[in-house]
Parts: C-alpha cells; structure tokens; sequence
C-alpha cells in the first residue's frame, strides 16, 4: 500500500508540473521575463542619457553644476527639488518608451490574430 501513496504523490507532483509548464507556455511568462530585464537595460540607459546629458544642459540655464543637485532653502530644511525633477524626467523617458515600444508591437500581435 506504501507503493501506491507514493504513486500519487509522484502524480500530484507531476500534474502540478505538467500544469505549471503548461502555465508558463500559454500565458508568455518567459516574455515577461526577458521583457523585465530588458526594461531594466532600458532604464539604466535612460538614467545615463538623464544624468549625464539632460542634467547638465539644465543645469546650465539654472546657472548650477547639474539639476539633480538643486536645492531650495525653507527655514533650516533643504529641499533637493533638483533630484525629484530629474527622477521625473527619467520616468518620463521611459514610459514614453515603453508606451511607443508597446503600442507598436500589441499592434503587430493583434494584426497576426
């Protein structure tokens, strides 16, 4: 009898494998993957061209070494204003990217359905 418990656990165990392969094939989990590490690429691309680039050209109208290094004073408390504005310009870089990346190839994918 302890065969045939073993049997059904090797099936369930199995079952539950086949299912979750059977998953990864029909919802492109290995896409979204590659999709996720290439949008990470993207980013520290993004950041770079942010940094290195748009910060400083920015922080020449400023008159400042860079934008990212922008503050204002309010009583004794600091505000690093400048690094808020080149986060928000990075996100936007990348949405727009993402956005354009997206909406070119969903309109690909659907054409071929």
């Amino acid at each position: 009898m302890a065969a045939k418990k073993s049997t059904k656990k090797e099936t369930k165990s199995t079952n539950a494998l086949n299912g979750f392969v059977d998953f990864i094939r029909e919802q492109g989990v290995v896409g979204l993957a590659v999709a996720v590490v290439l949008g990470a690429a993207a980013k520290d691309v993004v950041d770079a061209l942010v940094e290195d680039i748009i910060n400083p050209l920015i922080g020449v109208v400023f008159d400042a070494d860079g934008l990212a290094k922008e503050t204002v004073e309010i009583g004794q408390a600091t505000l690093g204003w400048g690094s808020l504005v080149s986060t928000l310009i990075s996100f936007a870089i990348v949405a727009a990217v993402v956005y354009f990346i997206l909406s070119k190839f969903m309109s690909k994918l659907d054409k071929k359905k």
